[in-house]
């Protein structure tokens, strides 16, 4: 069984890196989280600029002449400075500066570790909380099914960026006090963990109607016959047969997560200063979207690109662990035919099974 089990995962393995979108996205992502990472080196090494600290008064070297950062406006009546635009090169303002005189391109992959992060931890605490709500719920019904599924029901209630906002402004002063840790409202941790919060309920509700259904299968009545604890069960039974529900949901809502930071970035509830992301990148272009474009049009584009991949890559994933197209593409043996009876998940019951 154990070996059927593997061999259905190798074969999702095998479908998903025989589509090329699916290919396509994971070089892509790949592509963003290896420059974001490499952030401080191109700030320090190559653009020689601190992407945080202001720079009105700075000057560059630009084909043998000295260009001031922040150069006099010629427009209109000439009021005002303007930021340096694009210079096309990597040591020198690559896609320019903003109003502060700060390195737009150096703020672009600090911004993108920033939202990538922020992203990655709220969808971490969105899948674990939401299948453990789902999979208690639905495995053990009754009271305990009704109380959750109506915390779950007002969670839902409530318009997903009204909650964020509502949570995130309550938060911005103070910070988030929760027994003897405290969340400063600088902390990164402290948007991801609102992030993560709101979304447990789509993450809960599709789990939850899984574990109602293998309550109900044979190898689970079978289990709990033959004396098997509940937790053994919950965790060789019910969490193998609905993991992959929640793979599909990983870049799914990691997409969904990084809009949702970026939104509230852009409206200065998100992440705080001196941090930067590709919302709030966004929020310093807005005033220079006529004159300076790249400022504003580099972050969307990133985040563009960014989602993109992730929703193609969740759509791959999803066709990759169909069971149905999985079951077809299974070699036939006599453990493959019998997982199509039973799935994987059973063995483990029946490996703890009292002899």
């Amino acid at each position: 069984m154990r070996g059927a089990a593997a061999g259905l995962w190798r074969t999702a393995l095998r479908r998903l890196l025989a589509e090329r979108s699916a290919v396509a996205a994971l070089a892509v992502l790949a592509a963003v989280v290896g420059l974001c990472l490499a952030a401080p080196l191109y700030a320090s090494r190559i653009a020689h600029t601190d992407p945080f600290r202001s720079n009105v008064s700075g000057e560059i070297t630009l084909d043998g002449r000295t260009v001031a950062v922040l150069q006099d406006a010629t427009d209109g009546l000439g009021l005002g400075q303007t930021p340096i635009g694009p210079t096309g090169h990597p040591e020198a303002y690559l896609l320019g500066a903003d109003n502060q005189g700060r390195d737009v391109a150096a703020r672009l992959l600090y911004g993108g570790r920033a939202s990538l992060y922020i992203a990655s931890v709220a969808t971490l605490i969105c899948i674990v909380a939401g299948a453990a709500l789902g999979i208690v719920a639905g495995y053990f019904g009754g009271l305990v099914d009704a109380v959750l599924s109506r915390l779950l029901d007002v969670l839902w209630a409530f318009p997903v960026y009204l909650l964020a906002i509502s949570l995130s402004i309550v938060t911005i002063g103070h910070g988030l006090v929760i027994g003897p840790f405290t969340l400063a409202s600088d902390n990164l941790l402290l948007p991801a963990l609102i992030i993560g919060l709101i979304y447990v309920p789509y993450i809960a509700r599709p789990v939850r109607a899984q574990a109602l259904a293998l309550r109900r299968s044979e190898f689970v009545l079978a289990a709990i016959g033959c004396g098997v604890p509940t937790p053994r069960i919950l965790r060789l039974d019910i969490l193998p047969n609905v993991s992959t529900t929640l793979i599909v949901f990983v870049p799914l809502m990691m997409a969904l997560n990084m809009l949702t930071e970026s939104a509230l970035s852009f409206l200065s509830i998100g992440v705080q200063a001196p941090d930067a992301s590709w919302g709030t990148i966004i929020q310093d272009g807005l005033a220079l979207l006529y004159t300076r474009p790249a400022v504003a049009l580099a972050p969307g584009l990133a985040i563009v690109v960014t989602v993109l991949a992730l929703n193609v890559l969740g759509d791959a994933l999803r066709d990759a662990l169909d069971p149905r197209t999985l079951l077809r593409a299974a070699p036939a043996a006599p453990e493959a035919a019998a997982a199509s009876v039973v799935p994987p998940a059973a063995a483990a019951s029946a490996d703890a099974a009292p002899g």
